[in-house]
């Protein structure tokens, strides 16, 4: 996106311009570089132009009617200063919103909800044995007001544009509210995990049939790797639970009924996302174990075929040990045929101790 004027000089142009009247289009107005998207929603449809933060609340409080939409990605916190303090966010949640690296919540402040959500990408790779990394995560932030949502998104992968599309293809769905947005928003993020969630099975698939087809070898990095992939999945879905169940049962205002069955489905969603997660991670620790009792069992085969050639390599060990001894009157040691004699019996007897190591599955 290019470089654009900052919100202080948008401020005193917008000043300087005066208020639009309801029944004008609004002049384009640059917004800053940091906000994705500012759009002004009335009765479900978007008005025509570009806004400035100030203008766009105001247009709304003005027509008593509709709400602002503003997205934002990887603010600093001088960048969020100025709509912190027009729409009146708590510090503490700017300052989250800011910083990142949140766990998924969701907390009221006064008139304002925040919430907090993990984002969550596949990874594409040839082999689950051979990758670096399954998972990649994001995070997804929404300040909810009654006539204002900001989305604050912090990685490279849970852009809002598709969905804000989608909704205002639907102007209906869209007239409830703010709200409206949150829900979208979560709804994305949820069915997402359940993509990555089926990705990872197949994943977990193939390392499973690797680990149980005979004659493969595999090391434990992989599944430990998949391991701490699944954790990540882990901090990201779990957590999510109680602020769902929260909006599903109606523990803000800022949330109407009609948008509260929605929320009961992300609900729902996400509780399948949190049984498959919990059924990775016993499945990968059992896979462990089993890895483990693999490589245990293969050492003690190789262990037991060393031991069988150990014992066969004894025996012309032994002979040439005693015919060593350099002794004068020992058996054997002026006849002719007593040096192919002493061959003859050490070849017999190892093919002897072979067979019976043999019969005995040693070798």
């Amino acid at each position: 996106m290019p470089s654009l004027p900052s919100l202080g000089g948008l401020r005193g142009r917008a000043a300087r311009a005066g208020r639009h009247n309801h029944n004008h289009v609004q002049v384009p107005i640059p917004v800053d570089a940091h906000v994705v998207d500012c759009g002004v929603y009335v009765e479900g449809k978007r008005l025509p132009g570009r806004w400035t933060h100030t203008d766009a609340i105001a247009e709304v409080r003005d027509r008593r009617s509709g709400f602002v939409w503003i997205g934002l990605h990887e603010p600093t916190g001088e960048q969020i200063e100025g709509i912190a303090e027009t729409f009146g966010l708590h510090k503490l949640a700017v300052e989250d919103a800011v910083q990142a690296h949140q766990r998924p919540k969701l907390e009221n402040y006064d008139d304002t909800l925040f919430m907090v959500l993990k984002t969550l990408k596949y990874v594409a790779h040839e082999s689950p044995t051979t990758a670096n990394e399954i998972v990649e995560s994001g995070e997804l932030m929404a300040f909810l007001g009654k006539d204002f949502i900001i989305t604050v998104r912090h990685g490279n992968h849970s852009g809002l544009a598709e969905l804000r599309r989608e909704l205002e293809g639907d102007p209906e769905h869209l007239r409830i509210g703010p709200s409206v947005v949150l829900h979208a928003m979560t709804d994305r993020v949820v069915d997402n995990y359940l993509a990555v969630t089926e990705s990872i099975e197949a994943d977990i698939d193939e390392v499973e049939t690797r680990i149980f087809a005979p004659r493969t070898v595999i090391g434990s990095e992989p599944i430990y790797l998949m391991k701490r992939e699944v954790l990540e999945m882990r901090r990201a879905v779990m957590p999510l639970a109680l602020p769902v169940r929260q909006l599903a049962e109606g523990g803000t205002r800022l949330v109407p009924a009609a948008v509260r069955s929605y929320f009961r489905d992300v609900h729902d969603h996400l509780t399948t996302v949190a049984e498959r997660v919990a059924g990775f991670d016993e499945l990968l620790t059992t896979l462990v174990d089993a890895t483990l009792a693999k490589i245990s069992l293969q050492q003690n085969t190789d262990m037991r075929k060393i031991t069988a050639w150990a014992a066969i390599i004894s025996i012309p060990t032994m002979v040439a040990g005693i015919y060593g001894m350099n002794f004068v009157h020992m058996p054997e040691l002026q006849w002719k045929f007593g040096y192919p004699l002493a061959l003859l019996v050490i070849l017999v007897a190892c093919l002897v101790v072979y067979r019976i190591l043999r019969k005995n599955d040693w070798l």
